[in-house]
């Protein structure tokens, strides 16, 4: 990683190939979708490298110093919105989960509260939108880019002049563990 590592180069060396959270952006972007949701696209699943329990909520604490309310509100509910159907946006419930989980799971108590406390919120739209536009499935041999999302970061994201987990921001910590992962203090 550079000195002051950037944004960006979080996607070049640390976030994997990105053809998910791109895909998904893409996505957004090609269909209109206000530039927040488009950077809550980009953001969503990049926590995901480290772990995928509760991404929503890491993700979310990740870029929050950094970003509009909104994107960080939208990627922090989105993992909970998922199982939760929502006619209104025509969201239903995804066939993978059935599977996953079975038909008759129930989520978490913690989960219900923090959808019916979203649902609520006058950014759950933001929030759902990301749920929707989720792609459960992605083509691997599509060839994608950050190049198509560079000025949405630079319009929207707030990049911090010592770099990415060198400044003073609650969360630079997360930042460094991206950067130094097997790091033992």
């Amino acid at each position: 990683m550079p000195e002051k590592p950037t944004l960006l180069d979080f996607f070049k060396y640390r976030f994997g190939t990105g053809t998910h959270v791109m895909q998904s952006a893409g996505r957004a972007l090609s269909t209109g979708m206000d530039e927040k949701v488009v950077l809550a696209y980009l953001l969503h699943d990049v926590v995901n490298t480290l772990m995928s329990a509760n991404h929503g909520w890491w993700g979310g604490q990740l870029i929050e110093p950094y970003v509009p309310e909104e994107t960080a509100f939208a990627v922090r509910y989105h993992s909970t919105l998922r199982f939760f159907p929502d006619s209104d946006y025509g969201y239903e419930y995804p066939e993978s989960y059935l599977h996953t989980f079975g038909v008759d799971y129930v989520p978490e108590p913690y989960l219900q509260r923090t959808y019916e406390k979203v649902r609520n919120h006058k950014w759950y739209g933001y929030s759902r939108q990301v749920t929707v536009n989720d792609l459960y499935a992605f083509d691997r041999s599509k060839t994608v880019s950050i190049e198509p999302f560079i000025d949405i970061i630079g319009r929207h994201f707030r990049q911090p002049e010592e770099g990415l987990g060198y400044d003073d921001s609650p969360s630079s910590h997360m930042w460094r563990t991206f950067i130094d992962p097997d790091r033992r203090l």
